[in-house]
Parts: C-alpha cells; sequence; structure tokens
C-alpha cells in the first residue's frame, strides 16, 4: 500500500524526534560538556544532522551552547524533572515491587529509610503462610543492626567498615536483631545516585538462612533494585557486574 503525504510527514516526523532524543541520551551523569565531534560520534549521526538538532533542541531549552562552543543540556529538563519529582511518590514505584517480591520468595519485602540511628519501614508487605516475619509501617529499628541497616549505613557513611557491601550492592543477616530471623537487603538509588533506601527481604531463619533461599532473594532483590532505580532516574546498570557475581556461585560472604 502506497504511503501517503501525511504518513510520510508523520514517519519522518518521529525519526526526526528518536534522533533528538538519542542525541540528549548522549550525554552520561558525568558529562557536563561536549564537542560536536564526540556527539556524531556517540550516536552515529552526521554532524550536520547533530548541528541542525542541536539548533532546535537549544531553541527549546533542551541544549545549551557554551561560550567556548561545546554543549551541555539546557534548563528545559530541569524544570521537567521537578515536575516529575513533585508527582512522584515512593509507594507508587516501591509497593508494587514488594508485592512481587513476597508472591515470589513467600516471604515478608519492605523498603527501609534511615532516621537517624534508627532504620524506618516505609512501606511493607507479608505473605499470606502463617510463620513469617511481621513489621509494621512507621516501624522503626537500630540502623547497626539488620541486612537494611547495613546498606544504609553503606550508603549514607563513608565509613571503611561498609566499604565491603558497598562494593557488592547487598547485605544479609542471620539472627541478628531477632535470633530466628534472616534477612538480605539490596539499595535502590535516584538520579544523581543517592541512595533512597534499602530494599529487603526478610523471613524465619529456617527457610531463608538456606544458601539457596537467600541467593534467590538477592537475585530477586537485585531485579526489584534495578526497576526501582530506573524509575528513580538512576542508573540500573549499576547492578549488572553484582548480579552476575551472584549468577556465577560460590559461597556468599556474610
Amino acid at each position: 500500500m502506497p504511503m501517503t503525504q501525511e504518513s510520510s510527514e508523520a514517519s519522518s516526523g518521529v525519526a526526526v524526534l528518536d534522533r533528538a532524543f538519542a542525541l540528549l541520551g548522549a550525554f552520561a551523569p558525568q558529562d557536563e560538556r561536549l564537542t560536536l565531534t564526540e556527539l556524531s560520534r556517540r550516536t552515529g549521526l552526521y554532524k550536520s544532522t547533530v548541528l541542525r538538532l542541536l539548533g532546535a533542541l537549544e531553541s527549546g531549552g533542551f541544549i545549551r551552547k557554551w561560550d567556548d562552543g561545546l554543549y551541555g543540556i539546557g534548563p528545559a529538563p530541569v524544570r521537567l524533572a521537578a515536575i516529575y519529582q513533585r508527582s512522584l511518590r515512593i509507594d507508587s514505584i516501591v509497593e508494587p515491587l514488594l508485592r512481587e517480591l513476597s508472591v515470589e520468595l513467600g516471604e515478608t519485602a519492605s523498603f527501609y529509610v534511615r532516621a537517624g540511628d534508627r532504620r524506618l519501614v516505609l512501606s511493607r508487605v507479608e505473605p499470606s503462610r502463617a510463620v513469617r516475619v511481621s513489621i509494621r509501617v512507621g516501624e522503626a529499628f537500630d540502623v547497626q543492626l539488620g541486612a537494611s541497616g547495613k546498606v544504609l549505613l553503606a550508603f549514607s557513611e563513608d565509613d571503611p567498615a561498609h566499604e565491603a557491601v558497598r562494593a557488592r550492592l547487598w547485605a544479609t543477616s542471620f539472627g541478628e536483631r531477632d535470633r530466628e530471623t534472616a534477612a538480605a537487603s539490596v539499595p535502590v538509588f535516584g538520579a544523581l545516585g543517592e541512595l533512597r533506601g534499602a530494599l529487603t527481604v526478610s523471613g524465619p531463619l529456617s527457610r531463608l538462612g538456606e544458601p539457596a533461599a537467600i541467593r534467590a532473594a538477592l537475585l530477586a532483590l537485585m531485579d526489584r533494585a534495578r526497576r526501582a532505580t530506573a524509575e528513580f532516574g538512576g542508573n540500573p546498570a549499576l547492578y549488572a557486574a553484582s548480579r552476575q557475581a551472584l549468577l556465577a556461585g560460590g559461597a556468599l560472604p556474610v
């Protein structure tokens, strides 16, 4: 079927938008300014095409051309990001993931944030099984105890004692806060790499304390933390190496 002028123009317009988005996406978090040549290299577009797109994006405030001839992100994305952040509620992102975790693993899934020397339960979903870890939203525990406490400490302080957790992006605990409870926890990050909270699974030590069970919990947590981080505007690729290490097997450090 021949393409009409209207459909041809629509297709062309979509292609232009795709290229413009690719150009904006070429800026990594650490990039303040890039050259025309580098933008062309990263996008695979001709310099002439990049130059036209940059002009249009600059007019809309999405790109800024500096006096030295380099290009950076303009103010428009900041305004849009602020609108997005205002519309964003942590529970709208976290709770569906907690439900998935609880159903998949059959254990209590929760999301903790740090409040001084305490770790606060911001959201939680419990399984229907009779024997389970039961916690309440708003309940607070000592941040020095438990898997989620280790994660919160590791990513809110520079203490060398937490370097191992920072490197592998997860923590476990066995009988720390409660001698009959085991837990696994993974950090969730925001757009600037800041810690948003600790995604956690906890259960009876007799079940979750088994090596296969704790590994399965960590892999499930990694997947959901990656998705939550992406929703918060962070970099989901942060979890790739840690996930691969877990899949590779071997004994898990405590």
